[in-house]
């Protein structure tokens, strides 16, 4: 199976948009979203497309598709209106030997590794910067932000088929590719 992979969606209705029509034209099975679905947060500007009712109404017909982590924006009352679970701090994919630790980031990250195996794969968002990279004995990465990118990247996610983990910008150009 093919999965998509986005984070911090912040609200962002277009980016949503987008994000979905990136889903359809990529043919995944699942997308897994980690964290930060519908409110911007304190920290972050307000998206130029912020509609979080919009955002309901484009994800809640595609529950079935839908795997999703919380992240530290999203909260109990952002369950009540979704019509999928958001409030997982993780969530395990077993891919071969290795096994992917899939969080939001604000509690379990580079810094602060939850119990994992060598070999293994610490896989959030939360800091909108696409990243791949080694972390001890663990590979770190993170698909950036499909709505509010920093540092200088841009809107993005990831694709995982066959033990192969690829970034792409929202448009579908990719821009790195890792092997498992």
């Amino acid at each position: 199976m093919k999965w998509m992979i986005a984070a911090d969606l912040h609200g962002a209705a277009a980016c949503c948009e987008n994000l979905l029509k990136a889903f359809d034209r990529e043919g995944a099975g699942r997308l897994i979203l980690l964290g930060d679905l519908l409110y911007h947060g304190p920290r972050n500007d307000l998206p130029a497309d912020y509609d979080p009712k919009r955002v309901i109404a484009l994800l809640n017909p595609r529950r079935r598709q839908l795997l999703c982590v919380r992240g530290n924006c999203d909260a109990e009352v952002d369950q009540m209106v979704l019509d999928f679970p958001i409030l997982a701090e993780y969530a395990l994919l077993p891919v071969g030997e290795r096994l992917i630790f899939m969080t939001h980031g604000h509690r379990y990250n580079q810094t602060n590794l939850p119990p994992m195996n060598a070999g293994d794969v610490l896989l959030h968002g939360h800091t909108h910067v696409p990243a791949w990279e080694p972390v001890g004995d663990v590979l770190y990465c993170n698909p950036g932000s499909a709505a509010l990118p920093k540092a200088g990247s841009e809107r993005s996610y990831m694709t995982l088929e066959d033990g192969v983990l690829q970034w792409k910008t929202l448009d579908g150009t990719a821009f790195h590719s890792l092997t498992l």
